[in-house]
């Protein structure tokens, strides 16, 4: 009998080379019909399914790829398409980017069409996509479930039958994979207010059946394995939720497929027995987060279940330490009777693809890595380290070297950087003087009316942005040619805003590539892929930068930049500076000092930044931070230390700026509730939030808190090529003015412009604009009227 099995919970999605990204942005430009972009889903699958199997894998995983999200393709595959998007005899398809992306009234062309989707009919009505929040706490988004307590759900997709159809008709052993039904829950949201409890008292019951019939039909199709991911169970649950899975999965169980189930991200901690207890066949665990319950696991595992450990990282691309792993594995072996399952820790959704296009990385550097395919690679070496140890010897050996050398690397640290932070007085966090005093200063030096229009900071990258970037890099486009063009496409940018009739501009970040990989190739400490593309959602691609080193500035980034825009206008130009702590969340970060250290050596690099902007004479500073709240602990007891150390990296990078010199921040796409206090002790002068989608929700919490500065809530969805009207964004307004006063709010999209065209852009912030003379026409009207009355 075999003792190791290897695994992975997924793989990425989006292709080597992004080929999905390119397959999805032509189909909705029209280019791509609706069978040709499946036919490119189906080639990047077999390839995805071979390369697992190539790498000696016992199971290909099938489930994972998704179009758009893998929360999306749940939602149509039970049948709870939101009522509100009236959908009637649409393609499956069209049905489903509409939810993504959503859709625009009648006589509206925003992206091609009413709303780009091919064979979708016209509409009198828009509406909004649903809400993007982020997965847990990666920097992946998913579309959010809208439940009510009339929600009903049905069978409704045959998108995982048929791909399990195609993996078994190439001759592959299937591992299908499942969000749980507790998990699924979890995620979604009340549109009714429906108490979460109650939600899941009345729901649970009517998604059970229909779980039982997916898994019916897979064990009915010959699949080896189902995987059912309920990461929740490395959350602080309600009791009553902790209660629901015995119930769950006893019913589940009934349905005769073998199943494994998944958690990740986090301990079990309290669920730990409660997971080993299920009626499962099968328990995969987090070996890299929850390595410390590893030997309680395989302990409270019935010897009849498998146990999968992750043990090698999926959230993280640093090569791993397989004489560290294998000790870790060691106890458990022993316990198990050398029979276990290996696995990476999550699915590889979260890294890049493959290092070996990177040839531009220092060998050195590369040589410390692992993306995903060398990832399964080292499932390959534990495995055969355990089964033949003779034969591992080499590729051990080749492995235990390369962690050597990186631990006595001479580049790694920096002892200037150190000793900075090291004599860093006790005062280097706290701004000079209190909110109120300085929101006077600003005043004075700004002379802004009542709700001050702005955007996030991006406009469009428009073709000729990103051909004149590329032409630099390789070599086609020299240095003065390249910053001509950019200048031109400020002043472009500066001259629209203008004419729109914004109150603050920005120089619309043409030339930054992305908001994290701009910064840090100008950063000490950091290096960058040429290929190491991630999906963030939908054909939204990011390329993470590679954190190794002590991190500092070694000249201004964005000073020019910003001083040339500035010349150009009387408006104020914000400069645009990026968060430490996003900096740090949407890089892959060093794993040899604590994160918070290598946060607090990044806050300083952007203190420079931020005092050379101010003394260029840029009046206002935005600092974004839209992944404050996504690097949140999953669990209730780091959360503090958590939050005390963003605060303080914030605080670090915003301190230097005087009184006079406006801090705004942004967030976007996460759950803030639980965390305002925090919020409120980043001391920023103005914060622009995501809103819109939420209908405004956000506020709700803001404004209860009483929350102290000022604040931009967002009036439209930036990653929809919808464009609402102009009474729509009035009544987002009206609901926010509802809860803030008036005088504490700014008016501005939910985000960056940059995935937007020109034409929908102008469009909205025209009527954005409108919205916000409209709402100061009526608090002129108001205070007339007061005025009118005293004089009575």
């Amino acid at each position: 009998m075999k003792n190791i099995y290897t695994h992975i919970p997924g793989y990425p999605r989006i292709g080597a080379r992004r080929e999905l990204k390119t397959a999805l942005e032509r189909h909705w430009r029209g280019e791509l019909t609706s069978a040709e972009l499946e036919d490119a889903g189906r080639v990047l699958r077999a390839r995805q399914w071979a390369r697992q199997r190539d790498a000696g894998l016992d199971f290909v995983t099938v489930g994972d790829f998704a179009f758009y999200d893998h929360v999306a393709n749940h939602i149509q595959l039970f049948g709870c398409e939101p009522a509100r998007f009236g959908f009637q005899d649409e393609a499956a398809l069209v049905r489903y980017f509409t939810l993504a992306r959503g859709r625009a009234g009648a006589g509206r062309d925003n992206d091609g069409g009413c709303c780009g989707h091919e064979g979708h009919p016209g509409h009198d009505s828009g509406s909004p996509a649903l809400e993007m929040t982020k997965w847990f706490d990666t920097n992946y988004h998913y579309l959010v479930p809208e439940l009510d307590a009339g929600t009903q759900f049905e069978l409704a997709s045959s998108r995982l039958f048929d791909e399990v159809a195609e993996a078994l008709a190439l001759g592959h052993a299937v591992k299908a994979t499942l969000i749980g039904p507790l998990t699924f829950l979890w995620l979604a949201k009340a549109t009714d207010g429906t108490p979460r409890p109650d939600l899941l008292d009345r729901l649970l019951p009517r998604l059970l059946p229909v779980y039982g019939q997916v898994l019916a039909r897979l064990k009915e199709q010959g699949v080896a394995w189902v995987q059912i991911e309920e990461p929740i169970l490395g959350l602080d649950l309600p009791q009553e939720w902790r209660s629901a899975f015995d119930t769950a999965y006893w019913q589940l169980n009934q349905a005769g497929a073998p199943l494994l189930l998944a958690t990740y991200f986090s301990p079990l901690e309290e669920n730990l027995s409660l997971a080993c207890r299920l009626p499962v066949a099968g328990l995969h665990v987090d070996g890299v987060r929850a390595a410390h319950e590893l030997v309680s696991v395989a302990d409270w595992l019935p010897v009849h279940k498998v146990l999968s450990v992750g043990i090698v990282d999926g959230r993280n691309i640093w090569r791993t330490d397989l004489d560290a792993a294998l000790a870790t594995l060691a106890p458990v072996l022993e316990k198990r009777n050398g029979q276990l399952w290996l696995s990476t820790s999550c699915s590889l959704l979260h890294v890049p693809y493959t290092l070996q296009p990177e040839t531009a990385l220092a060998p050195e550097l590369k040589s410390w890595l692992a993306f995903a395919d060398e990832k399964l690679d080292e499932l390959a070496v534990l495995r055969a380290a355990i089964e033949r140890p003779a034969a591992a010897a080499e590729a051990l050996a080749i492995s235990r070297a390369a962690i050597a050398a990186r631990r006595a690397s001479p580049r790694v640290h920096d002892a200037a950087v150190r000793a900075r932070l090291a004599r860093l007085p006790a005062d280097a966090a706290q701004r000079k003087s209190p909110f109120a005093e300085r929101r006077l200063l600003q005043g004075v030096k700004l002379d802004l009316p009542p709700f001050p229009t702005t955007t996030i900071g991006s406009f469009p990258q428009t073709p000729a942005i990103r051909s004149a970037r590329a032409a630099c890099k390789r070599g086609a486009l020299d240095g003065a040619a390249y910053e001509a063009a950019m200048r031109a496409e400020i002043e472009h940018a500066i001259r629209r805003q203008e004419a729109l009739g914004l109150d603050v501009l920005v120089h619309g970040e043409a030339e930054r590539n992305d908001m994290v990989e701009y910064f840090g190739e100008q950063l000490a400490g950091f290096a960058f892929t040429q290929n190491g593309w991630v999906q963030s959602y939908g054909s939204r691609c990011v390329k993470p930068p590679v954190i190794w080193g002590d991190v500092s500035r070694p000249a201004p980034i964005t000073v020019e930049w910003a001083r040339y825009a500035q010349s150009l206008t009387a408006l104020p130009v914000k400069g645009m500076v990026t968060g430490p702590v996003t900096i740090l969340q949407w890089s892959f970060v060093r794993d040899d000092q604590p994160r918070a250290d290598t946060a607090d050596q990044i806050a300083l690099a952007m203190r420079d930044e931020v005092d050379d902007l101010q003394q260029a004479g840029i009046a206002i500073v935005q600092i974004d931070e839209p992944a404050l709240r996504e690097g949140l602990p999953l669990r209730q007891g780091p959360r503090a230390g958590y939050l005390d150390r963003a605060v303080r990296a914030f605080r670090l990078a915003a301190a230097v700026a005087r009184d006079d010199t406006q801090i705004h921040t942004h967030m976007c796409y996460a759950e803030f509730n639980d965390i305002l206090p925090q919020i409120a002790a980043l001391d920023a002068d103005v914060i622009t939030i995501e809103t819109s989608r939420s209908a405004m929700a956000l506020l709700d919490a803001f404004g209860n808190f009483r929350y102290p500065n000022d604040i931009g809530p967002g009036v439209y969805d930036i990653h929809s090529p919808r464009v609402p009207d102009r009474g729509e964004m009035l009544a987002l307004l009206r609901r926010a003015r509802s809860v803030i006063p008036p005088g504490q709010l700014w008016v501005n999209p939910d985000c960056g412009l940059k995935t937007r065209g020109w034409p929908e852009t102008e469009a909205a912030l025209r009527n954005m604009v409108e919205a916000a003379r409209q709402m100061r026409a009526e608090l002129a009207a108001e205070a007339h009227g007061r005025d009118n009355a005293e004089a009575a």
